[in-house]
């Protein structure tokens, strides 16, 4: 098994210096080495599109703005670091769980867009994907609070990708529930918390963490299926504006704020750590809350 993260800081200051039209190309090499991810998508996919319509940084403004936070990202040793922090983090799993399949990982480290209003002050400068096996996508931009949280947030895609891998956990489009992901949003946390305590919290969830009334919406919702339904019940009414998606009364980040409880009563009850429990049912998890103070509410 080997973790390579992509060296996408010189890259990336190439990209920002060159002239305008010489960008998209020197983008669309510097992400082809992590394509990988979109193995799922129907047909194929423009990377530099994709690129634009996940807020990663843009090609034709805010170059300086950029270029002062990718050298923040630089200074703080942002590659070393998350390189490190998966590397500790697989050892710990695999120590918990042996039996385990660990793909061969590919990580790409990207900026994120300053000017993008909803990446910015709904995300809060942070999105990341680990869903697809072997490949961590960490979209950042470099606040102090996401600094802060950069080993836990690698973590936490490493989590979603282990138990996603071919073996493990199976996500199968056509039958997953909006209470898979949910939980696996709870797991991925727990597991970043095991490692770096409250750090591993996302932080989009954390306002709601703690709110009953949201906590009971995220659970009447936990047996829908359809995978375009999962944005507005995960990430909020505002991501699902965002991307499409219908809204269904919910505030950002509450489908994280949700998993974490639910799989918080589930590992205190049973005494596992979040790496034992990373190939859990999301069914058994579910089923302690129905022994919980919200159950007959």
């Amino acid at each position: 098994m080997t973790i390579t993260v992509l060296e996408t800081y010189p890259a990336m200051r190439a990209i920002l210096r060159a002239p305008g039209a010489d960008r998209p190309e020197l983008l669309r090499a510097m992400l082809e080495p992590a394509a990988g991810m979109y193995r799922y998508f129907p047909g194929e996919v423009d990377l530099v599109a994709m690129h634009g319509m996940s807020s990663g940084f843009p090609l034709d403004r805010d170059e300086d703005r950029c270029l002062a936070a990718l050298d923040k990202l630089h200074e703080v040793d942002a590659w070393n670091r998350i390189r490190n922090a998966l590397d500790h983090a697989v050892d710990v799993q695999r120590q918990a769980t042996p039996q385990i399949t660990v793909p061969d990982i590919t990580v790409l480290l990207i900026l994120g867009d300053p000017g993008d209003e909803h990446y910015m002050d709904v995300s809060l400068g942070m999105t990341a994907n680990g869903s697809v096996s072997g490949y961590l996508y960490l979209n950042i931009w470099p606040s102090d609070e996401n600094l802060a949280r950069l080993e836990a947030s690698a973590v936490h895609e490493l989590n979603h990708n282990l138990r996603y891998s071919p073996g493990n956990v199976v996500w199968n489009p056509a039958t997953v529930t909006v209470g898979e992901q949910v939980v696996s949003e709870g797991l991925a946390d727990a597991f970043a918390r095991q490692l770096y305590g409250d750090l591993g919290y996302a932080r989009i969830g954390l306002p709601h963490l703690h709110d009953d009334e949201v906590f009971a919406k995220v659970l009447s919702g936990l047996d829908v299926t359809g995978m375009q339904n999962f944005t507005a019940w995960v990430h909020g009414d505002a991501h699902a504006l965002r991307y499409g998606a219908a809204p269904v009364g919910l505030p950002t980040g509450a489908g994280y704020a949700a998993g974490n409880r639910l799989v918080d009563a589930y590992l205190a009850a049973t005494g596992q750590t979040a790496a034992e429990a990373l190939l859990v049912d999301s069914k058994e998890v579910i089923d302690y809350q129905g022994r919980g103070p919200l159950a007959s509410k």
